[in-house]
């Protein structure tokens, strides 16, 4: 009796559906020439943008949302995405620098 009743558990378990948390992700946008690069990005709540700066010049990355990153020059910045939503963001500095970021929940 005892075999029967680990094999239906054993079955009974393997049968399961396991949930695995998805992982955050980190993108990376390239600043160089003026230009974010890629300027549309598609992410997920928690998923971590890091913009990094080759430009000698000074940029931010200010989103529509109201979060700012500086980015000295030659240097990076991250953003840590948490909420969903479309945010279009521009450099302070140079308003003809522009990016979007799509974020899913």
């Amino acid at each position: 009796m005892l075999p029967m009743r680990a094999a239906i558990l054993t079955l009974l378990l393997g049968a399961a559906p396991v949930a695995f948390p998805s992982q955050a992700e980190s993108i990376k946008v390239t600043i160089d020439g003026l230009v974010y690069a890629p300027a549309e990005i598609e992410a997920k709540v928690g998923d971590e943008i890091e913009w990094v700066n080759k430009d000698a010049l000074v940029h931010t990355a200010t989103l529509n949302g109201g979060a700012e990153v500086l980015l000295p020059a030659k240097k990076s910045g991250r953003l840590v995405l948490q909420q969903p939503g479309s945010f279009d963001y521009i450099c302070r500095y140079h308003p003809n620098m522009k990016g979007h970021i799509t974020v899913r929940p």
